[in-house]
């Protein structure tokens, strides 16, 4: 673990002299500048009503964030409130204290806190303590503010019913001496510091004014793109993100220890990342289609709008543009096997969730802050599009998701209704809105629907099935019942991607998870004329990946216009599977989910296969071969996304060295 000599910047403040410490100790070249100090707010008239509030009982719920905010808000209001009648106050209604510092603070005037989050002390820990059997529905919850206002911790308060009422007890203020700070603002601006350590968030505020007063935001902006940023934790993160600036890394535990030493272990890495993204962002700025270099065999496509997402790594593969290392997402990255989504799960029901954007988006950034990968998808399901339809879905725990009411014959389709109100499903727009809104500018957001074959499977055998006979049954009947079932879908499922599209999302997926249980002549002749259908009638230029499960030999039916990607499952090599559907389409797939079962060095080894099958070949997303197992240890997804970001780190990005791709 040694940063090899590289300039290591840092903001902090308080600890300023261990910071440097540190950073020495793992051979950096530290250049720490305090950044900011505390100051109280005085006088503090909110501060003071919130004291009343809780004595009076109108508060009957109180998060504390820090232990010098809990001495500050004591401060701000002992002038004005008897200070002995709002500790006896506090002592009565339910305390939560994120972590140990402002326990400890109400330790010294004699409260014990009702509950303490534990490490690492996050928002989304401090939700889940939430979600582990503190009732907040309809209540009012005061949160005594740190920095600025953590509007994930509000939303997800927010989500749960509760009515967040917050107090600051203290502002952030520059240095006594900003000549330090100056200096590394103007630095950073010129490219000359290859990492920054940020330890919070109001950190980030200060050196954005600062940069503004000496005219040098842009600057600043353009030297932090190619800066590798180390965050110490989500709030943190989510203060760069709201501010448009990226995050390469955040440390196992939110501790400035944890914070230096990991960053020194990943240094080297996360620069040469950083650096090569950079590089990548800058040419991507050429008009893809005056690049003369690009292989005969596949012209890449050219972006249909200027969202800043357009110039990922994973936008780029799926257009079939060279990427300096191959982008990564998982299906099913949010769920089960997260600690945190069975939190939220478990306050609801998985319909309940789902008609929840608010949510929905919450539990699909947590996944992607903690895996670190390079797209979203929304978190939804395939079959609600199947209630406004006329079918009553319901999703019944040890069985999975029930149709009461299936199809079996032509004359059942006709109460089969079309999606007239495409806002019967407004509750996953508004998912797709809220997650895009709440994602970093720089990850893509992929929406999706079931395709049309799985859909009717659900919709004939009322649920799942392992011969799919009455499928088949009404499929192979010569009354027009199939034709008419899968015409509705098709139609549904063009408004629906196009909704999702409207509404923020840059790519699309068709999941046809029951598609493996035919032969190739027969998804020729029942399925793919719909298919084609779906893809033409999908906005324009919008990339749409098209996923099927069981059989490789339907790949070649999956490729549809230049901006369809085709998912692979893990029953067939990459190798083979592409060239089968051709190499001017991209691929995206598929290692084996059950290698996330095994251990680090393994996966590492299974990620560095595929991509010796891929090679340099553009266009190409890693992926599993299907969804996370809901045994799948967190840390083997997360160790998988930082070895496919390391082992496919290419010296030349525009291709291989000698022009050809293999």
């Amino acid at each position: 673990m040694n940063f090899s000599g590289l300039r290591v910047a840092s903001l902090e403040s308080r600890r300023a002299d261990d910071m440097v410490r540190l950073i020495t100790k793992f051979g950096g070249e530290a250049c720490v500048s305090p950044s900011m100090r505390e100051v109280p707010i005085e006088p503090n008239r909110p501060a003071i009503d919130f004291a009343y509030r809780v004595i009076t009982g109108e508060i009957p719920i109180v998060i504390f964030m820090t232990g010098v905010g809990f001495r500050y808000l004591l401060r701000a209001t002992e002038k004005h409130v008897d200070p002995q009648r709002f500790i006896d106050a506090l002592s009565d209604i339910t305390t939560i204290a994120r972590g140990p510092k402002p326990a400890s603070a109400m330790k010294e005037v004699g409260i014990q806190t009702t509950h303490r989050v534990p490490e690492p002390n996050t928002w989304r820990d401090l939700l889940r303590t939430i979600d582990e059997g503190i009732p907040i529905a309809n209540q009012v919850v005061g949160i005594q503010e740190y920095g600025v206002t953590n509007t994930s911790l509000i939303a997800g308060l927010e989500a749960r019913g509760a009515i967040p009422e917050t107090v600051r007890v203290y502002g952030w203020e520059y240095p006594e001496d900003t000549g330090p700070l100056e200096e590394n603002v103007k630095a950073i601006a010129k490219g000359q510091r290859d990492l920054l350590l940020l330890t919070s968030a109001h950190q980030v505020v200060n050196m954005l004014r600062m940069a503004d007063s000496l005219n040098l935001t842009d600057a600043l902006r353009n030297g932090l793109a190619q800066t590798a940023i180390v965050s110490i934790g989500p709030t943190t993160s989510d203060m760069l993100r709201e501010s448009d600036i990226h995050v390469d890394m955040e440390p196992s535990h939110p501790k400035m220890g944890h914070l230096v030493s990991e960053s020194a272990r990943e240094a080297t890495a996360l620069v040469k990342k950083r650096r090569a993204e950079y590089q990548s962002s800058q040419s991507s700025r050429v008009s893809v289609s005056s690049n003369g270099d690009a292989p005969e065999e596949r012209q890449p496509l050219i972006a249909i709008d200027d969202h800043p997402s357009q110039s990922s790594l994973f936008m780029m593969a799926c257009r079939g543009e060279p990427t300096p290392r191959t982008p990564i997402w998982l299906m099913r990255q949010a769920g089960r096997y997260m600690q945190e989504y069975r939190s939220v799960r478990s306050q609801q029901t998985f319909l309940e969730l789902c008609a929840n954007p608010t949510l929905c988006s919450e539990v699909m950034c947590t996944a992607v802050d903690r895996l670190g990968v390079d797209a979203a998808i929304i978190f939804s399901d395939l079959l609600p599009i199947l209630v406004p339809m006329g079918f009553d879905l319901e999703f019944v725990k040890g069985d999975g998701p029930v149709i009461h009411n299936p199809v079996r014959t032509a004359s059942d389709i006709d109460r089969v209704k079309s999606l007239d109100n495409p806002q019967d499903l407004g509750f996953v727009y508004e998912t797709v809105r809220q997650t895009r809104n709440d994602l970093p500018e720089s990850i893509p957001l992929i929406g999706f629907a079931g395709a049309p074959f799985t859909l009717a499977s659900y919709a004939i055998e009322g649920g799942g099935s392992k011969q799919y006979a009455a499928t088949k049954q009404l499929m192979r009947a010569d009354d027009g019942g199939w034709a008419a079932l899968m015409d509705r879908l098709t139609d549904a499922i063009i408004v629906y991607l196009n909704e999702q599209i409207a509404a923020g999302a840059q790519c699309v997926q068709l999941f046809d998870s029951w598609a493996g249980c035919l032969s190739a002549a027969d998804y020729t002749r029942f399925v793919l004329p719909w298919m084609q259908r779906i893809i033409a009638g999908v906005t324009p230029g919008v990339p749409l990946i098209n996923f099927a499960t069981g059989n490789p030999e339907l790949l070649p039916l999956l490729r549809g216009d230049r901006r369809t990607v085709v998912g692979v499952d893990w029953r067939i090599d990459m190798a083979s599977a592409w060239k089968r559907i051709g190499h001017d389409i991209s691929v995206q797939g598929n290692m084996d989910p059950t290698v996330l079962l095994t251990d680090p060095k393994t996966i590492r080894a299974a990620a560095q296969d595929l991509l010796d099958e891929v090679g340099d070949r553009p266009g190409h997303i890693f992926n599993l071969g299907h969804g996370v197992m809901q045994t799948t240890p967190v840390e083997n997804a997360i160790e998988l996304v930082r070895a496919v970001q390391e082992l496919s780190v290419r010296d030349d990005s525009s291709g291989s060295s000698d022009g050809s791709y293999h």
